[in-house]
């Protein structure tokens, strides 16, 4: 049986926080899970709390709501401990590729369905989207190119737009992940920044969909402004999102290179307790089940998408370690009577309730498993969709969980 001093359980953002932010204490760390997670499909800019008006200070935004939201994830971690989690998740993105607020509070950007939406931080190759003004923007779109609708987007925007042929013959038809690749070959986006500039009229901003490489967006970035003389600036599309796969990469390669152990696409199946304490988990690989032991283990297996909960007939359910699960009422009252209501459907807020150390307590609020601790959106009293704050859950909670379990 191999031995840890922490396991993270899912690979997603909050697992991967907590697992970088575990070898950078200098902590032999395990991370295992079924695949990319949600960042990879959903993953763009960096939501704090879109609740907060782009014109108030985000900490005094989030300071009041935490006031008015006591038992929401963000209570755990405090303000303090949002901006010590962010400031460590810049870190792993120095320039040219950075993340960055454009000023006390959020900003906003355009997206793929031609809407402005509000966040945080904000990648470089996203920045100048929160700069751009209708008369002086022109959207780009490629013919064949079905993830992306150039047309409908500067339509809702109002800003002008054109469809260009890509510039290599026989493309039209690529995927999002195939047309990253090709940005990062220089041939490849200096004849389309050529493609571009014939298009403009005058133009200060060009708004494209978000695919500008893998492996140097900010390169990339930088070609396509100096060809056209404007601003250019990602717009987020149907996933996959290559932003958030860039995001997930980034952490991956981090992390290997500092020796944690890495497991995708090995899901933990089971998990050994005793007396209050895990004692191991099993990770399946077939035909092989091989057992991990830690010091310490961190649950980060998301909501339903990830499987980190499992709706039954008249309960929802944590399927590894059978942690209690805050209910959100009888199975018909799960989700309200119209899909878009204004509302949250009540089965949003259902999650792992913790103590102020994440650790799972149950409905009198003793500690269940002493060495286990829940990060992301598999907590409790939250809204993330709604409230626009899925990336800063899963980045405080993570950041912390981590730091909790080591102190142990």
């Amino acid at each position: 049986m191999k031995r840890f001093d922490l396991i993270v359980i899912g690979t997603g953002l909050s697992g991967l926080t907590a697992a970088r932010t575990a070898v950078d204490m200098g902590a032999k760390v395990l991370i295992a899970g079924w695949g990319m997670g949600a960042l990879t499909l959903f993953g763009n800019t960096i939501d704090l709390l879109g609740e907060v008006p782009p014109e108030t200070d985000m900490a005094e935004g989030i300071t009041s709501w935490i006031a008015a939201h006591p038992e929401h994830p963000y209570a755990r971690t405090g303000m303090a401990g949002i901006e010590n989690a962010l400031t460590d998740f810049q870190g792993l993105f120095p320039p040219p590729y950075s993340f960055a607020a454009l000023g006390s509070g959020n900003s906003l950007l355009p997206t793929g369905a031609g809407t402005m939406r509000p966040t945080y931080l904000i990648p470089v190759t996203m920045a100048a989207g929160a700069a751009m003004t209708p008369p002086g923007t022109l959207i780009v779109g490629f013919r064949g190119f079905k993830d992306f609708q150039g047309d409908t987007v500067s339509l809702h925007l109002k800003c002008r737009g054109v469809s260009l042929s890509l510039p290599r013959y026989g493309l039209e038809g690529l995927t999002a992940l195939a047309l990253a690749r090709l940005m990062d070959e220089p041939s490849f986006r200096e004849r389309l920044g050529e493609s571009i500039r014939l298009q403009m009229a005058g133009e200060r901003f060009i708004g494209l969909p978000a695919v500008l490489g893998f492996r140097n967006p900010a390169v990339v970035l930088k070609t396509l402004e100096e060809i056209t003389g404007a601003r250019v600036f990602e717009i987020p599309m149907l996933p996959p999102s290559i932003p958030g796969t860039r995001i997930f990469h980034h952490f991956r390669e981090m992390l290997i290179s500092k020796g944690a152990t890495f497991l995708m696409g090995h899901p933990a199946s089971r998990a050994k307790v005793k007396d209050g304490r895990c004692e191991g988990i099993t990770v399946q690989n077939p035909p092989l089940a091989t057992q991990y032991r830690a010091d310490s283990y961190i649950l980060a297996t998301g909501r339903f998408l990830g499987g980190g909960l499992w709706a039954e007939m008249e309960r929802i359910v944590e399927p590894l370690f059978h942690l209690p699960v805050f209910q959100p009422g009888e199975r018909g009252k799960w989700f309200g009577e119209r899909f878009f209501d204004p509302k949250a459907h009540p089965i949003h807020r259902a999650g792992i309730v913790t103590d102020a150390d994440l650790r799972p307590v149950d409905e009198t609020g003793r500690v269940v498993l002493e060495n286990v601790h829940v990060a992301g959106s598999i907590l409790a009293h939250h809204q993330a969709i709604e409230e626009k704050s899925r990336e800063g859950i899963d980045i405080a909670t993570g950041f912390l969980a981590a730091k909790r379990a080591l102190a142990l």
